[in-house]
């Protein structure tokens, strides 16, 4: 079983780790904002970031569909490079899906036209497929082919690895997005076309010592955030280790006992490290809770709190009490996510969680 590393936090042993260095950005929803195109985007489409961990029953093709509105508030991105020599793109390391895409020269798509698009016959490395990869979102379809080349992350040539090469992407408001592709975290189980993810693909090829990554996020507007693949750099932190289990192999999702001080609920919380997964999520009961603590519906986030002060906020794993600090997040409410048969609950923050 994979397990979900919560920071509160000794050192580990000595091992091989790789550092990969994030940029802080223009959010894609400030970018539409300043464009005078968020209330229409938002008009639009149905903002529900709990809508991918419906039952499948629910929601037939769950494995492929990545609401694209989990990428509006993402702010930090890190470079990687595709073949040889190398291709630079600006992505997202997203803990909520699997899959590898970068634009290709084969998309016409406004949204392929000013980001870098990945040209196969500039590498001597690319093996092409027969395979196509298909990413519905809430605003259209990334649609593409599937190839195989040397990925560079962080110090580490992960060859073989499989990816996605554009040839349609979704909404022309892409356009204004400060990120070319997507590099997925999550497990193998939720890949669109079975492809191997990258850290997967890393770890199989004994590229690091251990089989996991970690996260963090400076308060520093434009440097100091790292993705670590291969363990854990002890320097990030103080205290002692926490590991927590993961209760779904899929997304990285952990069972929740208790939010609050007093109130005692049952929620399956999905943790983000980084990138399309910038919230937690719940059942309704934490949204009824937060209605009678005051909020209200308003703006884009759903409803409107009280400010979050510094350790106000706590949930409860297996024992364990977790708070939630003012300082660093992204807003200072809530959000009440509506469906046919689910309500959710959601807290952004850019304060380091995991």
């Amino acid at each position: 079983m994979k397990w979900l590393l919560l920071l509160g936090l000794v050192a580990l042993s000595e091992c091989i780790i790789h550092k990969v260095p994030l940029v802080r950005k223009k959010s894609l929803r400030r970018n539409l904002s300043e464009h005078g195109l968020l209330k229409d985007f938002l008009k639009k489409h149905n903002l529900n970031p709990a809508s991918k961990y419906f039952p499948q029953a629910e929601a037939p093709t769950l494995i492929d569909q990545q609401p694209l509105e989990n990428y509006l508030d993402m702010e930090y991105f890190g470079t990687i490079g595709i073949g040889t020599p190398a291709q630079d793109f600006t992505v997202i390391f997203d803990t909520g899906s699997s899959n590898l895409w970068v634009p290709s020269v084969y998309c016409s798509s406004l949204a392929c036209t000013n980001h870098n698009r990945f040209n196969p016959q500039d590498s001597s490395t690319y093996q092409s497929t027969s395979g196509t990869v298909s990413i519905t979102y809430g605003t259209g379809s990334m649609t593409g082919i599937l190839g195989y080349d040397t990925v560079k992350v962080g110090g580490i040539s992960d060859t073989n690895q499989i990816f996605g090469l554009s040839e349609t992407e979704p909404g022309s408001f892409l356009y204004y997005a400060p990120f070319d592709g997507i590099l997925g975290l999550a497990y193998p189980s939720i890949s669109s076309s079975g492809a191997t993810p990258v850290f997967d693909n890393i770890w199989n090829q004994g590229l690091v010592s251990q089989d996991l990554f970690s996260v963090y996020l400076s308060a520093d507007d434009q440097s100091g955030s790292v993705v670590i693949f291969g363990g854990i750099d002890s320097s990030y932190y103080t205290g002692s280790l926490n590991w927590v289990p993961v209760s779904v192999e899929g997304y990285w999702q952990i069972s929740v006992d208790r939010w609050g001080a007093c109130v005692i609920i049952h929620i399956m919380e999905h943790w983000p490290g980084l990138g399309g997964e910038s919230a937690l999520t719940g059942s309704h009961q934490p949204a009824q809770l937060n209605v009678g603590l005051g909020e209200s519906p308003v703006g884009p986030w759903g409803c409107l709190g009280p400010a979050i002060s510094e350790g106000s906020q706590e949930f409860n794993e297996t024992g364990r009490t977790w708070g939630f600090w003012g300082q660093g997040s992204r807003g200072k409410g809530h959000s009440h996510l509506q469906s046919p048969s689910w309500a959710g609950h959601l807290i952004p923050g850019r304060r380091p969680s995991l």
